[in-house]
């Protein structure tokens, strides 16, 4: 039995207006989106403007002009061996493919050049330049750098070069990484989007805290109390 009709019912049409706006966010009204779809695009385009760490990268990637490198690297099969021999030899290095296996011999600072190369024109949604250099899709051409310099990082630091490893694996987090994940996605800043941001923000705690309330007034218009 219902103990207080007047805070039960209210708690329900809480429920019930919690639910409709619900279904609005689920619908796609935002742009072709809906609701979560359109933050999430919105921050990632807001995060990318403050990930470019490539100009920064590169500056490190210098210092290693002139040093030679060699490693075999194992990748997934013959035809990733292939595909990510074209990415290095674009570098000056010279390779040999046998099965899955790739063999690399080059100067570390051009290959390094090269990558960031790629990893800049990706970063600025210029993948076209990236699939007519290697002559395939430039999302594949970047995810074979991510394979072949995860693999040098191993490679490197069994033969105790640890500088070589250290860069190489900031260029992979620093670079391709941040790359292959914003592709496609144009960089906005926040000043920009400021208004919508704190909206969001705003709405999404009392969104939060309509929900508790309702659940709350529906629970103790039914008569049910929380007692010490």
């Amino acid at each position: 039995m219902i103990a207080n009709k007047k805070e039960f019912f209210g708690g329900s049409l809480m429920l019930l207006a919690f639910i409709a706006v619900l279904i609005i966010i689920f619908s796609p009204v935002f742009k072709g989106q809906n609701g979560l779809e359109y933050l999430d695009a919105l921050y990632n385009s807001i995060s990318k403007g403050s990930a470019y760490y490539i100009p920064k990268v590169k500056e490190e990637a210098g210092k290693f002009a002139g040093k030679s490198i060699a490693v075999t690297l194992s990748m997934a099969d013959e035809k990733q061996a292939e595909q990510t021999a074209l990415l290095f030899k674009k570098g000056g290095a010279s390779t040999t493919v046998t099965g899955a296996s790739l063999q690399i011999t080059g100067d570390s600072g051009k290959i390094l050049e090269n990558a960031l190369t790629d990893t800049d024109n990706m970063y600025n949604n210029d993948g076209k330049e990236v699939s007519l250099k290697y002559g395939y899709n430039e999302r594949r051409v970047l995810f074979n750098w991510w394979k072949a310099f995860n693999e040098m990082d191993k490679e490197l630091k069994k033969q105790k070069q640890f500088k070589e490893a250290k860069i190489v694996a900031l260029v992979v987090k620093k670079a391709i990484e941040p790359s292959y994940n914003y592709y496609q996605i144009e960089p906005q800043k926040i000043s920009d989007r400021f208004g919508i941001v704190i909206f969001s923000l705003v709405f999404y705690v009392i969104y939060t805290l309509w929900y508790g309330f309702a659940i709350m007034y529906m629970f103790e218009g039914w008569g049910l109390r929380l007692e010490h």
